[in-house]
């Protein structure tokens, strides 16, 4: 009877894990539509902006704005890597860390190696794992998803920029996931800093811009600025890194609740095939027991009829 026991105590172990994992996941689904929104809300202004910094690029000379300026050595780096604050998200995290050690194996080993590699982790994640190996990680943007605002974002480009100025890196990049949908992400590598000289679109963006109607293309726009094209450039700039930034943590947020919903569906129904293994283990095993008591009191009946 020890067995059924011990039967019983795991069915009920894994009934009250499946009800946690249910209740995950419609947390995570609840989150992940209010993310969607988010992002949906924000990448058409994140996209226009980057047309429109794109067009003064274009206009202006390329030394008019210290961002635009590609600098002829590339002694140091900063890499933000955008992680989430939590696990049980199935391979979110680890895809993202596997990503950024990528990057930095194939483009910046020799920066790395001269001690200038310097990382921004966004998130418990990968600031602890960064942390303990030898890499050198600044601030702490630790537990940020939990109330995700737009000043977050504006912090973390202050430091980008402070460090830039200081050329303590001369290259920024990002890390992280961009959302795809429900059960797939796309994980990206974007340049922040300085601005790239090509049009820089995700595969979402790019897929977004796609799908709009088509402009005549034989009529080029002339933009007329005022005040003027320099003074719009220095607002403008900050803002469009801001929201740059601020985009790529919305999208790894949503891509968190959807890695998240989909990690704890597949833990549902792994427990419930183990519910149903363990009961059928159990009913066997019950059966089993009921025959051998049936064999102990036939067995004595007969003894008993012999005597």
């Amino acid at each position: 009877m020890a067995n059924l026991r011990d039967i019983r105590n795991r069915i009920n172990s894994v009934e009250n894990t499946k009800q946690v994992t249910r209740a995950m996941k419609m947390v995570a689904a609840a989150k992940l539509r209010k993310a969607q929104e988010r992002i949906f809300n924000t990448r058409p202004y994140a996209f226009k902006i980057r047309e429109i910094v794109d067009h003064l690029q274009e206009e202006l000379d390329p030394t008019a704005h210290e961002f635009f300026q590609q600098r002829e050595a590339i002694d140091g780096v900063l890499l933000i890597v955008i992680t989430a604050d939590r696990g049980l998200a199935g391979a979110f995290n680890s895809n993202v860390i596997k990503k950024a050690e990528e990057a930095i194996e194939s483009q910046y080993r020799d920066v790395q190696k001269a001690g200038n590699l310097y990382l921004l982790c966004v998130g418990r994640k990968g600031h602890e794992h960064f942390s303990k190996r030898d890499y050198q990680v600044v601030g702490d943007y630790r537990g940020v998803f939990d109330s995700l605002s737009f000043k977050t974002a504006s912090g973390i480009v202050d430091d980008a920029i402070e460090g830039y100025r200081r050329e303590l890196w001369d290259k920024v990049d990002v890390v992280y996931n961009e959302f795809k949908n429900t059960i797939a992400q796309n994980r990206i590598v974007e340049p922040l800093l300085p601005l790239p000289e090509e049009t820089f679109a995700t595969p979402i963006m790019k897929e977004e811009l796609n799908g709009e109607p088509e402009t005549n293309n034989d009529q080029e726009i002339d933009y007329i600025f005022e005040p003027g094209a320099v003074k719009i450039l220095d607002e403008l700039v900050p803002r469009y890194l801001n929201y740059q930034l601020w985009r790529a943590l919305l999208e790894s947020n949503a891509a968190e609740q959807g890695a998240r919903m989909v990690a704890m569906d597949n833990a549902t129904s792994n427990a419930e095939d183990l519910l149903e293994d363990l009961r059928i283990t159990y009913n066997r095993e019950r059966q089993n027991a009921i025959t051998m008591e049936i064999l102990d009191i036939t067995s004595g009946a007969e003894a008993l009829g012999d005597g």
